[in-house]
């Protein structure tokens, strides 16, 4: 991976969009599956379903060959961002309201910069950028404020601490993918980590799974493993190499948001008074934590988060 230009191109505005809306809507296909599929059940089935919409691109690409070479870290992808987070994802939201475990998860890009701040990269701190970083997250909790958002109870804890740890997996997996696998053809990457995770699930899965399924539950775990787990991974591997692992993880700011305008759209929910006012404050937050408050990226400058040592830097 060569080193890029500091900030946003408008590819990468164009993935973050992607991002934040076919990840916004996986918090409701989610709710709707573990409905009548046991977690274990939903995650398999829609790592499997991904790995086998993409599994022709990346046979005929030649990817999957390519990506097999460098299996441990395809593999320790997998387990950081799918083994781990869409098990504990789908247990906490049988405990927590959606809107609750939206704002904790919008604390990865706040992972994602104290990782980069250990990796010794401190652009993240810069003031506007910082100061965005902190602003997006305060929108986050003004959209999903409200009566009830913080449940009670030794259960409830426990999924809120679920939650969290999702978050720092979250944040760490960008970094693999920026660092040890950026060489690697991301169809082979996500279709053998999608596999292998589907098929370590699949057991659990039968032993888990005692309730007949709904034809609704069904439907929302379909769409879960093609649209916010095929689709969504390609994607996000291109939104990674276009902007860094630091700025890549600011759609999550968006992406409760999302949830609750669909909410809006499709299940008739009202329109709360913290939306319209915690939005355009989640916006400004990504934008001055994706630009530095710059309207373009400047010229003759690289970004650190891009840069790979070793490769010569490409000035404008």
């Amino acid at each position: 991976m060569t080193a890029q230009h500091a900030g946003f191109t408008r590819k990468g505005w164009i993935l973050f969009a992607v991002m934040s809306v076919v990840w916004g809507i996986t918090y409701l296909f989610i709710k709707e599956a573990v409905a009548s599929y046991s977690p274990p059940a939903v995650v398999s089935a829609r790592t499997l379903l991904g790995a086998l919409v993409l599994l022709p691109f990346a046979i005929r690409s030649g990817a999957l060959k390519a990506a097999w070479r460098h299996w441990p870290w395809v593999l320790a992808f997998g387990i950081v961002e799918m083994a781990g987070p869409f098990l504990l994802l789908s247990h906490a939201e049988t405990q927590l309201p959606s809107g609750l475990t939206g704002l904790l998860v919008a604390t990865v890009p706040l992972f994602a910069v104290i990782i980069a701040l250990l990796r010794g990269d401190r652009s993240a701190l810069a003031p506007v950028r910082l100061g965005g970083l902190l602003l997006g997250f305060v929108g986050v909790a003004v959209v999903v404020a409200g009566p009830g958002l913080f449940p009670s109870g030794p259960a409830s804890a426990f999924a809120i601490g679920e939650i969290l740890l999702t978050a720092v997996l979250y944040a760490i997996a960008p970094f693999i993918i920026a660092h040890k696998l950026a060489d690697v053809p991301s169809m082979g990457t996500i279709t053998l980590a999608l596999f292998a995770i589907g098929l370590a699930y699949l057991p659990a899965a039968l032993l888990t799974q005692h309730d007949l399924p709904t034809l609704r539950s069904t439907i929302s775990l379909g769409l879960l493993g093609v649209i916010c787990t095929a689709l969504a991974f390609v994607a996000f591997f291109a939104l990674i190499r276009e902007v860094g692992p630091v700025r890549a993880p600011l759609f999550t700011y968006v992406n409760p948001v999302v949830a609750i305008i669909l909410g809006t759209l499709v299940l008739a929910e009202p329109i709360t008074p913290g939306l319209l006012l915690g939005f355009p404050i989640v916006l400004a937050g990504c934008w001055l934590a994706a630009t530095g408050g710059r309207l373009r990226p400047p010229r003759n400058r690289t970004d650190p988060e891009l840069t790979v040592p070793g490769a010569p830097p490409v000035e404008g």
